[in-house]
């Protein structure tokens, strides 16, 4: 019987170059190989705007991995990758806005959900409610499960943020 690696989820924060055509370069080294994207963030990190953080969030062998981070590490627009799930205790967090539309019980019965996860209602109509849900990934997608049965509508995720906890710094 061979024994097959089993897949672990890495959350990989880069920090580039803010210029056109990086993100693209990024993505197009994981589509070029077949690695799957499961999150994927960008945001300038810093005051002047020459620098991005991309934080994604992939899933492959530990062999894979390895591949990814030094193929990223290639890339000339890149300054560092770090592999938040290997370094450290890190902090991850993931914002949703979740629209539910229902009759009264159901409606009801979404406040009482949204109270337990602490989401915000950040919209009300006579026949719906936008929430806003922060915390991590297995949150976020219980809340939208209990949400399906209550009559949801539409779901936007911002994908996952993520720090290094602590002195230590990307």
């Amino acid at each position: 019987m061979i024994d097959t690696p089993q897949k672990e989820r890495h959350t990989l924060s880069i920090i580039v170059d803010n210029e056109a055509g990086v993100l693209a370069r990024v993505i197009g080294l994981f589509a070029g190989r077949g690695y799957n994207i499961e999150h994927l963030t960008v945001a300038p990190v810093d005051i002047a705007g020459h620098e991005s953080r991309i934080t994604v969030v992939t899933i492959g062998t530990p062999k894979i991995i390895e591949q990814i981070k030094a193929q990223l590490d290639r890339l000339v627009p890149i300054h560092r990758v770090g592999d938040l799930t290997d370094e450290g205790p890190s902090v991850e967090r993931e914002l949703a806005l979740i629209k539910v539309s229902g009759d009264k019980e159901q409606r009801l019965e979404a406040l009482r959900v949204a109270e337990a996860f602490r989401a915000k209602r950040v919209d009300s109509t006579a026949n719906s409610f936008v929430f806003e849900v922060t915390g991590k990934t297995e949150k976020i997608k219980a809340f939208i499960e209990l949400m399906d049965d209550l009559g949801l509508v539409e779901v936007v995720r911002t994908g996952v943020a993520a720090l290094h906890r602590g002195k230590k710094i990307l």
